[in-house]
């Protein structure tokens, strides 16, 4: 598949949901679902990485799977308040480039080392 933008993939889903009569959950609803996608994807992550091993009976899903559910259902929420996701990323990776800029040890560059 092709690389999307987010603008992309937001008005890809816009196009499905559009479909169906019922449209966009509540953003109750969808807040609801995000939190279960949330949970689905921790679980994963806890199978991999953590102390719970799957059952053997369990379905095999994919963290890549469980990710594309998350992003899905916040597309969704996205959409139906009329939010850009690139605009709200935007907003956030400026928040961390200027707040957060100096909240964490850097990496030093090969030139810096160098100078050492």
């Amino acid at each position: 598949m092709k690389e999307q933008s987010m603008q992309d993939m937001q008005k890809r889903v816009d196009e499905y949901i559009g479909q169906f009569k019922e449209g966009y959950f509540s953003p109750l609803a969808m807040l609801a679902r995000l939190t279960e996608e949330l949970g689905e994807l921790a679980r994963e992550v806890n199978h991999y990485y953590g102390e719970k091993p799957k059952k053997s009976d369990e379905e095999e899903k994919s963290m890549e799977q469980e990710m594309g559910d998350l992003l899905f259902v916040l597309i969704c929420l996205a959409n139906s308040l009329h939010i850009d996701l690139d605009e709200a990323f935007d907003l956030v990776m400026n928040k961390f480039e200027t707040r957060d800029k100096d909240r964490w040890t850097r990496i030093e560059k090969e030139s810096e080392q160098d100078d050492n």
